[in-house]
């Protein structure tokens, strides 16, 4: 007997939304991951690697054993060039080869991240590793090969090195941007260096901008209980010597973090698929209710490919329609978004595949603004945090519920159970399998049943 061969998925990217896809579509699909590095990396949680490098062995691990040997799903080590919806075809170039592999699919979900710090020309930041073969070229840290687990080690340990010297010396550190981000790095260096001076700046009137003022006021107060200076409504300048003495540093900072904005890496995809506009200049790739990739609207808008290929997370423009009269508002670029969106896009899958050979078109689900998207866990160091959920697209929205050591407490377990469904072991699966495989939703923007 023959057997039956299975349909083909490419999933692009094998991060949160990359290997949520393959362990949710592997008994049906013969599923091929394709990533530029070869381990997962727990962003939200890096910030404490730089500070206590041991802590980068429980944020990762490499892909290549978990897909293949535990999902049994195919794993190609490599960075997609092209991405072709009329042939259906991905050109790869795999990691220790100078030629380009064609790999074929029926379905590709995109799910490719993107990079931080928009100042740098292809987004560079300490939050995300160097990975592209064409930043890796204009980064400033190109000696350091973070395709690699060891290499992204290397660059842990040697900002560590850094900070450190930087400790000994008691010098000074701007952080410019005081959202979670700029927050907690903030915060984790004046844990573990507390000799070094640290001033944050923002240019919103206080932290945490879009979050509710109770978190925001509560992160303030715990900055300046630790002596971190804090300067608001304040622009970053650094060649005008009135921006230093603006903000008490007239002699300059010893080193500098830029902790704002995203920037797209989508560079596979055709420029008629991507934004013109958004974070960090544009360059994002428009999607429909469906998670199906269209067209921008300069180009008709219309379905790109056949409707097969879809964009989940942080990859996506990550809104529909233009403002004010959004028809989905814009999701926060962060995991939980980001897998709810790629269970949207498994499941049309399903339904496109089941309806081969009918004569009446499939009926896609749509998809939604997450109220998972609401929900923000703010370290402030390692004994300390405040969480906040039910927050939305309106600035200031949400409730702070947690703080404090039990907040701080509850993002370890996050973490912690995370990357161990990630991994694909039993126990972070049985935690989170209901978060997004939920049967009924009570609240939210989300229909009763899926």
């Amino acid at each position: 007997m023959t057997a039956v061969q299975k349909p083909r998925v490419l999933i692009i990217g094998g991060q949160f939304s990359g290997t949520f896809c393959a362990r949710e579509l592997k008994k049906k699909f013969n599923v091929t991951v394709v990533d530029a590095k070869e381990y997962f990396e727990y962003t939200p949680g890096v910030l404490r690697a730089f500070v206590k490098p041991a802590h980068l062995d429980s944020l990762t691990f490499t892909l290549q054993p978990v897909l293949e040997r535990k999902m049994g799903v195919k794993f190609i080590w490599g960075e997609v060039k092209e991405l072709n919806g009329e042939k259906k075809t991905a050109t790869i170039k795999p990691m220790f080869s100078s030629q380009m592999d064609t790999v074929a699919f029926e379905y590709c979900i995109i799910c490719a991240g993107c990079n931080f710090g928009p100042f740098k020309p292809m987004g560079e930041s300490l939050w995300f590793p160097t990975v592209h073969e064409e930043a890796r070229k204009v980064s400033d840290w190109k000696h350091i090969d973070e395709r690699f687990i060891e290499g992204r080690r290397r660059h842990v340990l040697e900002e560590y090195h850094k900070l450190t010297a930087l400790n000994k010396k008691k010098a000074t550190i701007l952080v410019v941007g005081a959202g979670f981000i700029g927050v907690e790095w903030a915060t984790e260096i004046d844990h573990f260096f507390p000799d070094i001076k640290l001033t944050i700046i923002d240019f919103l009137p206080r932290c945490l901008g879009p979050l509710p003022d109770s978190a925001a006021n509560y992160c303030s107060e715990y900055m300046s209980a630790s002596g971190i200076k804090e300067f608001y409504d304040c622009k970053f300048d650094p060649k005008n010597p009135d921006f230093w003495k603006k903000i008490e540093l007239p002699d300059g900072a010893d080193e500098t973090y830029v902790c704002i904005g995203v920037k797209a890496s989508n560079y596979f995809m055709p420029q008629c698929t991507l934004s013109d506009k958004g974070p960090g200049g544009g360059g994002w790739i428009h999607f429909n209710k469906h998670l199906q990739v269209v067209k921008k609207p300069t180009e008709g808008g219309a379905v790109w490919g056949d409707g097969t290929i879809y964009a989940v997370g942080d990859c996506n423009l990550g809104c529909i329609g233009e403002p004010p009269n959004f028809e989905m508002p814009p999701v926060p670029k962060i995991s939980y978004p980001g897998e709810e969106q790629a269970l949207h896009a498994c499941k049309n899958v399903f339904i496109q595949e089941a309806a081969k050979g009918k004569s009446s078109p499939p009926k896609l689900i749509n998809t939604w603004w997450p109220w998972g998207a609401g929900m923000f866990a703010t370290s402030l160091g390692p004994h300390d945090a405040c969480f906040v959920m039910g927050a939305n697209e309106n600035k200031g929205s949400g409730y702070m519920v947690n703080w404090w050591i039990p907040a701080s407490l509850q993002k370890e377990i996050i973490e912690t159970s995370k990357v161990d469904e990630c991994a694909d072991r039993w126990v972070g699966i049985c935690i989170w399998h209901f978060v997004h495989h939920t049967p009924i939703h009570l609240w939210g923007k989300a229909p009763w049943f899926l």
